[in-house]
């Protein structure tokens, strides 16, 4: 496992981390909302095992990445720039709750480079799935308003209307008994945040992912609530969604919404099971994403 910055556009530098087989598939790995280039690390010794090189990166304003105004399309160019400095050409995406959106927006950007899609409970375009419209708060329907036009009074406004609750994310991050892990998921994936393996792997991307405090969440929600900015239709790779029927955090209805409109998608409902499917499910993720290879 390897960890270096890359410049990109804009003065700016990302931090990267190329784990798993050196020699292996590449697949570039989008963290969640909030998330790091850490988040994929419970599954190194998998991604050896299969033969994959999983390539993740902070996004701007995360870990240890410059922050910046982001957006979906200026984020493909940061992953553009990562795999041209690595000599990696065509790869898989693969985007995890947040990351989702972010990975088919690299597919859109990119085209044909980008063999396959995979998403594990991703948000759909909000203005187009009702539950998710139904969802947005008095504050979220305010941030959106100032969108395209002014998007950092967007951020601001998202960040000001969930004060309180990153507020405490950010007093519990170096907090090893995270209990912020069970106000999240303790509902929706027990038997998954029961084990402490898995437990301590979200502490560690949770820990690193705030290093900077939580703007970068403020800019992933104008990027994604928001107007996505590429048309869903112009992503021609083959995409895979995985959700869980007990996913609160991105109910199935965006999969369902996702399978419907992109034009080759392959949807898996996985019952009982909730938003935290990549971490037991990785495996099989992995492989169907670089069948290709």
């Amino acid at each position: 496992m390897d960890q270096f910055e890359v410049s990109v556009a804009g003065n700016r530098s990302v931090m990267v981390r190329d784990a798993g087989d050196e020699h292996g598939f590449p697949l570039v790995y989008f963290h969640g909302t909030p998330g790091s280039r850490l988040e994929v690390g419970f599954g190194d010794e998998i991604a050896l095992g299969t033969g994959v090189r999983v390539i993740s990166f902070d996004r701007p304003g995360y870990g240890r990445s410059a922050a910046c105004a982001t957006d979906l399309g200026l984020v493909a160019r940061d992953v553009e720039a990562v795999l041209d400095s690595l000599e990696v050409g065509n790869f898989a995406a693969f985007g995890w709750s947040g990351g989702g959106p972010f990975a088919l927006a690299a597919a859109a950007v990119l085209g044909e480079r980008v063999t396959r899609v995979g998403i594990s409970g991703g948000p759909a375009p909000a203005q187009h799935v009702p539950e998710a419209r139904e969802a947005l708060t008095e504050n979220d329907l305010l941030a959106l308003s100032f969108l395209p036009d002014d998007p950092a009074k967007a951020a601001d406004q998202f960040l000001a209307g969930n004060r309180q609750l990153l507020d405490a994310m950010m007093s519990m991050k170096d907090d090893e008994t995270a209990p912020w892990i069970d106000w999240l998921w303790g509902e929706s994936d027990p038997d998954v945040v029961a084990e402490p393996a898995l437990r301590q792997a979200l502490h560690v991307s949770f820990r690193e992912a705030l290093r900077q405090g939580p703007m970068a969440i403020a800019w992933d929600n104008v990027a994604f609530v928001g107007p996505w900015g590429f048309d869903i239709h112009d992503v021609s790779s083959p995409v895979h969604l995985w959700y869980g029927s007990r996913d609160m955090m991105a109910p199935p209805a965006n999969g369902t919404w996702l399978a419907a409109e992109l034009p080759n998608a392959e949807l898996v409902l996985r019952e009982r099971e909730g938003h935290l499917l990549p971490l037991q499910h990785w495996e099989e993720m992995l492989r169907v994403v670089t069948v290709d290879r």
